[in-house]
């Protein structure tokens, strides 16, 4: 996901643009979503300052319901709170506006961890009918708790997610929230959630529309798993994922022994540290789901890796 740009952004294909774009032959400007990014390696953020510039005096941005913020510069020298700042100020600019993906960087451009970050509360107080949301890296993310009425799908992609974001999500009031997707990642890169922290996630007291939830990318996947398989949260789901992180035949036998999962179309474990008769026991647990138990590590290596950290 982090190696490759993604062709398609809330149901839109992706339209790219570029300090070497001219600005002419655009596309109809809801119909598509758009990326703004610099295509080049630059050790400065004026080149996309007068990127977004240009986009607004050659794009009605009153219907763009979309937008894509990609490579904005040295990340970490400039962090997100600059580019933000663009889009916040003008945000009167963007009646329309429905989903934003923050920090589209690919790992050729920067490391996840490299992505600096500051306090994103205002994007969702400048734009409350935001509907997705998608934030990556997590390396000084700083999240106030919310009400945002309209959300309904929220992804952090991080190395590193301070437990600091995740107790605001827990905390906020997300009453059309669907999907929910956390990559926790590791202490070395910031990532300093703990069990205690998902309490309120887990629940699902605040999240009364939640069907997907994904907890993923952690070295303690295996205590999750233990919290997940007793979740109250669990029995409304359609979708759940415990993947890119560190679960062992621990933290399996957790789930079969919890709560039933059967009713779920999706569980998603792929890349693990599982054995091979312990992935027969889940796949044959649940016959009527769809478990995803794909990129196998070796149960015996005492060094355990998340899917994505640095």
């Amino acid at each position: 996901m982090i190696n490759g740009f993604t062709e398609s952004f809330a149901g839109l294909p992706v339209f790219d643009i570029t300090e070497e774009s001219e600005f002419t032959g655009l596309p109809d400007p809801a119909s598509v979503a758009w990326r703004l990014r610099i295509d080049d390696y630059v050790e400065a953020f004026e080149p996309f300052e007068t990127l977004f510039a240009g986009f607004l005096e050659h794009v009605d941005t009153a219907r763009v319901r979309a937008l894509i913020f990609g490579n904005w510069g040295p990340t970490y020298e400039v962090t997100s709170t600059r580019p933000l700042a663009l889009l916040t100020d003008a945000a009167v600019r963007f009646p329309d506006l429905k989903a934003f993906f923050l920090g589209e960087y690919l790992q050729e451009e920067s490391e996840i961890s490299w992505i600096m970050h500051g306090d994103i509360t205002t994007l969702f107080t400048a734009f409350e009918g935001l509907e997705e949301v998608v934030v990556r890296g997590g390396s000084d993310l700083a999240l106030e708790p919310l009400k945002a009425p309209a959300l309904k799908s929220l992804r952090f992609e991080a190395g590193g997610l301070p437990g600091r974001v995740v107790r605001a999500v827990a905390a906020s009031e997300l009453p059309a929230l669907e999907s929910l997707e956390l990559w926790l990642g590791v202490d070395d890169y910031g990532g300093d959630t703990t069990v205690p922290d998902l309490a309120g996630i887990l629940s699902g007291e605040r999240l009364p529309s939640l069907r997907a939830l994904g907890i993923q990318n952690s070295d303690f996947q295996d205590p999750i798993a233990a919290a997940v398989a007793g979740a109250p949260v669990v029995a409304r789901l359609e979708a759940l994922s415990l993947s890119m992180g560190s679960l062992t035949d621990t933290g399996a036998e957790a789930l079969l022994s919890g709560q039933p999962l059967g009713h779920l179309a999706r569980l998603d474990l792929h890349h693990h540290y599982m054995s091979t008769p312990m992935m027969a026991r889940v796949v044959a647990a649940l016959p009527g789901v769809a478990v995803d138990v794909a990129d196998q590590n070796d149960a015996e290596d005492e060094w355990r890796f998340v899917e994505v950290s640095e």
